[in-house]
């Protein structure tokens, strides 16, 4: 792992996304609430706040941080046929939480699609990347075309 130990604290905070696409007949089963399985929504959501408090144990040289805000949204696309996962992670630390907000959008799209599979085989988990990135030493980011 890096030596952050001489880096200052500064508030720290990342959102990144993921996409998952299905079919129109399988979004709206969950959009509906009709899943078998109970509200993917809700499953979801929670699995991604759990990834990221874990994300240290996942990926190897990630340091344990301890998040002070961990929000993880979801939003049925029925225009696209998915469903738009974002994951934002706060913290006062001396390393960024990429990594975390990236992991919890992950997760809760690989939670959709275990909980769908069982409905539609060829779900497709796509578009993962970091949307903003703010504080520290480096400079903030913001994806060129995120609003």
């Amino acid at each position: 792992m890096v030596d952050v130990s001489a880096k200052p604290e500064t508030q720290r905070e990342a959102v990144a996304e993921a996409a998952v696409s299905m079919n129109p007949t399988t979004l709206k089963m969950i959009v509906e609430g009709k899943h078998h399985k109970g509200d993917v929504f809700a499953t979801a959501r929670i699995a991604g706040i759990q990834a990221a408090k874990r994300t240290w144990e996942l990926i190897p040289l990630c340091h344990p941080l301890m998040l002070s805000k961990v929000e993880v949204t979801l939003r049925a696309d029925e225009q696209n046929n998915r469903v738009v996962i974002q994951a934002l992670c706060r913290l006062n630390g001396k390393t960024g939480v990429e990594m975390e907000a990236l992991t919890a959008a992950s997760v809760a799209a690989l939670t959709i699609y275990d909980m769908c599979k069982a409905v539609q085989k060829d779900i497709v988990i796509g578009n993962v990347r970091l949307l903003e990135k703010r504080g520290g030493k480096s400079s903030d980011y913001t994806a060129v075309d995120h609003d």
